[in-house]
């Protein structure tokens, strides 16, 4: 019974946990868009030289360190703006902060990657990461199935409509 009710909880901290892999999937073309515009390929390639060179713990604090320091800040400005009932201002600047959090995080993993999965409990962590995800999409997939035929016989209904106000708007047409 208990396990029923949690059921819809389950299923949003899912769909949140999906929306989140989905953003990673999806920055990588993101990054690579701003890393053609700018040298960061000469950036990247300095700083996997300079990581190829540390042990793992060294490449943690890599991988940690610049996304704290860019995210900290802006976490502080995004408090201001709400506390000053400033929402739009607030609200941009939280999702532009994901985005570039998002982003920094996958350019400094994609960095450190390697060097990150020598240490045990990263290897672990970043293992049940990925079972997570595979589980989250498990549980949410029947539900998105359902609501996406949903949508598919709407999209038919709908498009029979179309086809008849269609016809309709011929024969208004053709009489005159």
């Amino acid at each position: 019974m208990m396990r029923r009710a949690l059921q819809p909880f389950w299923f949003l901290l899912a769909s949140i946990f999906l929306i989140e892999a989905w953003l990673w999937d999806h920055l990588e073309p993101v990054v690579a868009r701003v890393v053609a515009v700018i040298p960061l390929r000469a950036f990247k390639a300095w700083c996997a030289a300079k990581v190829a060179g540390l042990s793992p713990y060294p490449s943690l604090l890599i991988f940690v360190v610049p996304v704290t320091l860019l995210l900290v800040p802006l976490k502080f400005a995004e408090v201001y703006l709400l506390t000053h009932h400033l929402w739009i201002s607030a609200i941009v600047l939280i999702v532009a902060s994901k985005f570039v959090g998002m982003g920094v995080l996958a350019f400094s993993f994609d960095v450190t990657r390697d060097k990150l999965l020598q240490i045990g409990w990263f290897r672990a962590f970043f293992i049940f990461l990925v079972n997570m995800k595979q589980r989250a999409h498990d549980f949410v997939a029947p539900v998105m199935s359902r609501i996406k035929a949903k949508i598919a016989a709407l999209r038919g209904r709908s498009s029979r409509w179309l086809r008849f106000a269609q016809r309709l708007r011929n024969r208004v047409h053709s009489t005159r």
